[in-house]
This record gives structure tokens, C-alpha cells and sequence, in this order.
């Protein structure tokens, strides 16, 4: 019996324990772009340890599946093999300009302290929106960030719309808004730094029908930020007054 009563104790204590560290967030992406539209987004929580991409470092298989071909699979299997949570298509499809998508998430401590967001930009080579390892805010309530563009260096920039979404096939799969021409020639050789940076955005010109980029220079340029995204935390019956002063990268 006291050996009963003393596992019953041990239970209600992790319980306990579990609950205060869980709590929901809800995640809203806004497309505040002119005409570029995101592929499927995949939104997730994780570890501190876990990055779906870094600046300056070379993109992982799983980020040019998705940075060349809209395809977030494999960085779905990396969020799993962390036991993250994820929502890996909120909008049901691409997002288009002007549209919202919203992910809700169940955290678990420091297991999913963590926030990341990824989806190729659609006329693009290898250009995507991204937020890497956010740190969650622990105070509940709204909180905005923006996110920017960012290139994989997997792929050259050449802005020609060949149907191709294949890594390591060079072209752009589609334009979603149909305001592309064609008979381009390509418009740059490879990245000078094939490491995953900063995108330089699209160059196009103003030639429907030719000239270096299928693209259209007064329509796919675009200025960063090109992300809105609003993190609501929910309250819980132990927060407290206190703000939530620690800078994302620093340890739980």
C-alpha cells in the first residue's frame, strides 16, 4: 500500500509538471507581398538545438526539396525525428498575396521552445520565406515578427519558367498569378555564394515575349520584409505580470 500511494505521488507530481510546461499558440502567416505566392508552408515547433536552415550555411537536402521544388517532406521528417510539432500546410494550398494562413500549436517545454517557418516564393529559382528557430515567447499574449527572403544557393537564379520543380534542374516550376512572359534567356550563371543568404530578389524585365527573364520587372520585384507573422499565446493560470525579456538565441 505505501508503495502504491508513493507511485500515485510520483505520477501526479509528472503530471503536474507536464501541464505547467504545455500551452497552445496560435501562428498567423501573412502574405504581404505584391505578386509572389508561398508554397505549402510548413510551421513548427521544436528544440533549441534543431535548425530547418542557417545563414551562411549550405542548404540541406531537405531545404532545396523545398527551396526548389515547394516540397517540405523531408523537413516535415526532420521536425518528426525531434518530436516537434508541426502544421505542414495551414493554407490549404500556396498562399497568395494578401492572404493569411493560421497554424495552431500545442507546446511541451523545452522540447518545442522553438518556432520555425519555411515555403518556397513562387516565381522564384530557390528563394523562400523563412524564420529560423524563433525562441517562443513565454509571456502570453500577441506578439509580431517579419519575416524575410532568403536564396538556398542551390540553384542559379536564371528566372526562366520551365515547368521544372526537380532540384538540380535548373528553371522555375510556375508563376501562380500568370504574369510571366516568355522566350527568356537567363539572366545569371550560378551563385557566388552557395551558401543560404539573403535573397536579391527577382530582376525581370519589361519584355513579355524575350529578353534575359521570363519575369516581370514591375511585378515579381518585391521588397523585404515579405512575411507578417502573429504569435498569440495563450494564457495560463500560473503567468505572471512579468515581461518576457529574453532575446531569441539564448538557452531555456
Amino acid at each position: 500500500m505505501i508503495k502504491l500511494i508513493g507511485a500515485t505521488l510520483v505520477s501526479v507530481s509528472l503530471l503536474m509538471a507536464n501541464s505547467a510546461g504545455a500551452r497552445e499558440i496560435t501562428v498567423e502567416i501573412t502574405n504581404i507581398s505584391n505578386a509572389i505566392y508561398f508554397t505549402p508552408l510548413l510551421v513548427a515547433a521544436h528544440d533549441r538545438d534543431t535548425h530547418l536552415f542557417q545563414l551562411g550555411q549550405p542548404a540541406s537536402d531537405a531545404l532545396r526539396l523545398m527551396a526548389e521544388e515547394g516540397d517540405n517532406s523531408e523537413l516535415v521528417q526532420q521536425i518528426e525525428t525531434v518530436e516537434g510539432v508541426f502544421d505542414a500546410n495551414p493554407a490549404g494550398g500556396l498562399l497568395e498575396p494578401g492572404a493569411s494562413a493560421t497554424a495552431e500549436l500545442e507546446l511541451d517545454g523545452k522540447r518545442t521552445s522553438r518556432l520555425s517557418i519555411t515555403a518556397m516564393l513562387l516565381p522564384t529559382n530557390d528563394g523562400f520565406v523563412g524564420l529560423d528557430s524563433f525562441r517562443i515567447p513565454r509571456r502570453s499574449g500577441t506578439h509580431t515578427v517579419f519575416l524575410r527572403s532568403y536564396d538556398a544557393g542551390t540553384e542559379a537564379n536564371d528566372e526562366l519558367i520551365t515547368g521544372s520543380g526537380a532540384p538540380g534542374v535548373p528553371g522555375i516550376p510556375a508563376d501562380p498569378g500568370g504574369n510571366s512572359g516568355t522566350g527568356g534567356t537567363g539572366l545569371a550563371g550560378p551563385d557566388v555564394n552557395d551558401t543560404v543568404h539573403v535573397h536579391r530578389n527577382n530582376v525581370g524585365d519589361l519584355d513579355p515575349t524575350g529578353g534575359p527573364s521570363d519575369l516581370d520587372a514591375g511585378i515579381h520585384r518585391w521588397s523585404d520584409p515579405i512575411a507578417r507573422v502573429v504569435i498569440t499565446v495563450e494564457k495560463r493560470d500560473d503567468d505572471d505580470d512579468e515581461d518576457d525579456d529574453d532575446d531569441n538565441g539564448n538557452d531555456d
